[in-house]
């Protein structure tokens, strides 16, 4: 089968780093590593950010439920990366405000003193001053939250992004500043010289083609998958994560009609969950449950599905039911793996990151959130240079602009694509048939498919659909009946055949039949 996109690469380079996974992680440490000038190449097993990194609650926030665990310093560096990002990333990274009800005065103090602190925190990166707000100027604000025992609300601020969409333009940025991104490239091996590694081994999961590429450093940035990369290197190398997932379900933002996001700071098992307006739906989540294994393509279980809605129900003044779940997704965090008691508690357990030497030649870089992905980079390339011999050179992120970064006004859904918003628009142009909507309840093009194969490294159904259009993520049977059109200009533009299109379809169709909820999840 032919690739879209499949850089060429010359035989026989040495690179500095090798990084397996293309997630926020492995991408922004290949745009810190190139953006040195460091000859860096990554490999990703499915598209860029099939896994955890495109199943976030879509926040860019310092971690309010950290505060509430004391854990200063991961705030108020999250909070400072927050800024940054929001800097980087005009198009994308937006201020959202979130409202937290309350319901008894207690509460009130409680939270407008901690998010005050949390304000604080922020410094020059704040987002805006927290606020209380009386009941009649709450439900002005978010007419759909429970009224009955409304005190009032506290407002502050903290950010929104799409997880997905950033993670390409930070692929993007990493190319342009000269690095190698391989999707559907899975690593088979890993070469070693006695106990060094050395590179790795890599079958491409489209083609079948076998490869072997050398470095200096190996990166393990899989999220959920370091055992399987470390277990490589070494068989009895002992479990470092185990998999917490969070569901997430999506509903018609009429639920609160409201710009702002809802959070509720307390739930039946002691976490938060949030309602964040999301591509004109409404995102609600998420659950912390531990798991024994991970995959690329992980299920709600029924009673993480039922624990969202109730607890919605319990803030909504419509109560949510089955039948109204457009979507419903999962995500697996990598967790440290327990190393006594049972476990099963994931609620205490540090988001932080963890970066070790595993051997020589094999960095291992776990953990942490999209927020922090860009200071996580950073520290992992400045162990590069120690742990290699390579000659330093600073690290320059903190100030460079992600692919497509331009202040945008988003009154529509172009606006995400921020500076190559133009060249869709020249692309309807050139091919006014492309101004075609894909679905009727969507503001997508036939044209944003084409630029997305073109020039977003998507190769299949799934890509547009789950990670270029969010359409699988927000209304699962809606990506059902568009999965046609998609394969058929999909087929265009890699001259393909019928029966490519036909299995593309076929095969987007059975991964959206997970996303759905007309049935109980097993």
């Amino acid at each position: 089968m032919k690739r879209l996109h499949q850089p060429q690469i010359a035989d026989n380079v040495n690179w500095d780093l090798i990084i397996i996974g293309g997630g926020a992680t492995g991408l922004g440490t290949a745009l810190d590593a190139a953006s040195r000038g460091f000859k860096t190449l990554l490999v990703e097993q499915a598209d860029f950010a099939k896994g955890t990194s495109s199943r976030s609650t879509k926040l860019v926030h310092g971690g309010v439920r950290y505060l509430a665990q004391g854990d200063i310093g991961l705030v108020r560096h999250a909070l400072k990366e927050r800024g940054l990002l929001q800097q980087n990333a005009k198009h994308l990274v937006h201020k959202e405000a979130f409202l937290i009800p309350c319901y008894d005065w207690f509460s009130v103090i409680k939270y407008l003193t901690g998010l005050t602190l949390y304000d604080w925190l922020a410094g020059k990166y704040s987002f805006g001053k927290s606020k209380y707000f009386s009941k009649k100027e709450t439900l002005a604000m978010m007419p759909g939250i429970k009224e009955k025992g409304l005190k009032g609300s506290i407002r502050y601020y903290d950010g929104k992004f799409d997880d997905a969409r950033l993670a390409i333009n930070i692929a993007q940025t990493a190319i342009e500043k000269g690095a190698f991104l391989l999707n559907y490239t899975k690593v088979t091996g890993l070469l070693k010289d006695g106990e060094t590694v050395t590179g790795i081994e890599t079958e491409d999961a489209i083609t079948g083609v076998k490869a072997s590429y050398h470095g200096k450093v190996v990166i393990n940035a899989t999220g959920v998958f370091v055992d399987d990369i470390l277990q490589m290197n070494n068989p009895n190398s002992k479990r470092m994560v185990r998999p917490s997932q969070g569901v997430h379900v999506v509903l018609e933002k009429s639920f609160l009609n409201s710009e702002s996001a809802l959070m509720i700071p307390k739930t039946s098992d002691g976490r938060v969950l949030f309602a964040v307006p999301w591509h004109d739906h409404l995102l609600v989540g998420t659950t912390d449950t531990p798991l024994d294994e991970h995959s690329l393509e992980p299920r709600a279980l029924k009673e993480e599905v039922d624990f969202i809605m109730a607890t919605a129900a319990s803030y909504f003044n419509r109560k949510p039911l089955e039948n109204d779940i457009l979507s419903v997704f999962s995500g697996l965090r990598p967790l440290a793996a327990p190393t006594n008691g049972d476990g099963n508690s994931t609620k205490e357990i540090s988001r932080d990151h963890k970066l070790i030497v595993s051997a020589k030649g094999l960095i291992t870089i776990t953990g942490g959130k999209w927020t922090t992905y860009r200071r996580m980079a950073e520290e992992t390339v400045n162990l590069v240079i120690t742990h290699a011999g390579l000659t330093p050179k600073a690290c320059v992120t903190k100030n460079l602009s992600i692919h497509g970064s331009i202040p945008v006004e988003e009154n529509d859904h172009l606006a995400i694509y921020g500076s190559d918003r133009t060249h869709i628009e020249a692309l309807i142009k050139q091919n006014p048939e492309l101004s075609a909507k894909l679905h009727a309840l969507f503001p997508f093009t036939e044209a944003e498919v084409v630029w997305s194969a073109r020039h977003e490294m998507a190769e299949t159904v799934e890509d547009i659909l789950s990670r270029r259009l969010r359409i699988l993520f927000i209304d699962a049977q809606a990506a059902k009946d568009v999965a046609p059109k998609v394969a058929s200009l999909l087929a265009r533009e890699l001259s393909a055949d019928q029966h490519w299109e036909t299995e593309q379809i076929e095969t987007f169709n059975t991964l959206a039949d997970g996303y759905l909820y007309h049935q109980p999840i097993k």
